[in-house]
């Protein structure tokens, strides 16, 4: 993490991470879902990646991420700065079923070992990398694995990354998994940040245009 903030002062970077890194279950899970998922579309399987973000400023550097499930109630440390249920509403009271938002000052990658084409930096500029860390308090927080927002899609990590890179004014389209891979909720995202945005006059809001910016742990 030390090199990516010796690189520059301002800088937004993705990590794409085989699902299931580090976790038998969670990747005995995925193999379980694209195997069903390809069956139905009547195409090959393809490898799952789960996304994340590290944002640099001169304040210091942020990890980007949505988790679950929730390690223990100390997210201050983590830096949660939102939390949403797992499977259904009403998992939203049990700590064991709620994910969790991380805008993580000098924080890790569980497993940033395996990640694969991975960083692929999206931008150097400082004011974008700003706006993207303001912009994460804002996520919406529907349940994961559902499609509780019509997308057609379900919710989880994957929307959350694609939302703030929308919302944040990069090019999302220009954003794809690796080679041979797919990442499930990602067009979820997009799709509800192209709401956020039309819905808001002139585009952008005030915290989008940088007047109500402040990084935070500063």
């Amino acid at each position: 993490m030390d090199a990516i903030r010796a690189q520059s002062e301002g800088a937004v970077d993705l990590y794409w991470l085989p699902l299931g890194a580090g976790g038998h279950f969670v990747r005995l899970i995925g193999l379980i879902y694209e195997a069903l998922a390809a069956w139905r579309g009547k195409r090959p399987r393809r490898s799952l990646y789960h996304s994340a973000l590290v944002v640099t400023v001169p304040e210091g550097l942020f990890v980007i991420e949505q988790a679950w499930p929730m390690p223990d109630g100390d997210g201050a440390q983590r830096g949660v700065v939102a939390q949403g249920p797992v499977g259904a509403q009403g998992a939203r009271s049990l700590r064991f079923l709620r994910y969790e938002i991380r805008r993580w000052r000098d924080g890790v990658i569980a497993d940033i070992a395996e990640a694969v084409a991975s960083p692929e930096r999206l931008t150097d500029d400082v004011a974008t990398a700003r706006r993207l860390l303001a912009l994460v308090s804002t996520v919406p927080t529907p349940v994961w694995g559902r499609d509780e927002l019509a997308t057609g899609e379900m919710w989880n990590s994957n929307s959350l990354v694609s939302w703030l890179i929308a919302r944040s004014g990069l090019d999302v389209e220009s954003v794809q998994p690796p080679i041979g891979g797919r990442a499930p909720g990602w067009d979820a995202g997009v799709d509800v940040a192209r709401r956020n945005q039309h819905n808001t006059e002139g585009g952008f809001d005030a915290i989008d245009q940088g007047r109500s910016i402040s990084v935070p742990g500063t």
